[in-house]
């Protein structure tokens, strides 16, 4: 079984999440569920570090795609941070995920 944790600081209106692990089908939900509850409706922006994340399936990029729906409509703005050569890069750019967030190295 996978396994995934998040972290979540809140510094008024910025939530910062830290996400290690693997996110795939087994751990998806609980991984979306857990970064939806740490946001809360007065954040303004919301940055996920993913440098610690080992391994992103097509079901973690649906989380991170929902997510960044979900706060397009609040108004939020998202970043990621991901490490410059790792596979979970590698997935953003061929998902054409960039224009949805701002993705910066960590």
């Amino acid at each position: 079984m996978t396994s995934a944790t998040v972290d979540a600081e809140n510094d008024g209106g910025h939530v910062l999440l830290r996400v290690s692990g693997e996110i795939d089908l087994a751990n998806a939900s609980t991984v979306q569920d857990q970064i939806f509850t740490a946001i809360d409706n007065d954040a303004m922006r919301v940055s996920i570090d993913l440098t610690d994340v080992t391994y992103l399936d097509s079901s973690g990029l649906r989380v991170l795609f929902t997510l960044a729906g979900r706060l397009k409509v609040l108004q939020m703005e998202l970043d990621l941070v991901v490490a410059p050569v790792s596979p979970v890069r590698r997935v953003l750019e061929m998902s054409g995920f960039e224009p949805l967030a701002a993705v910066r190295e960590g």
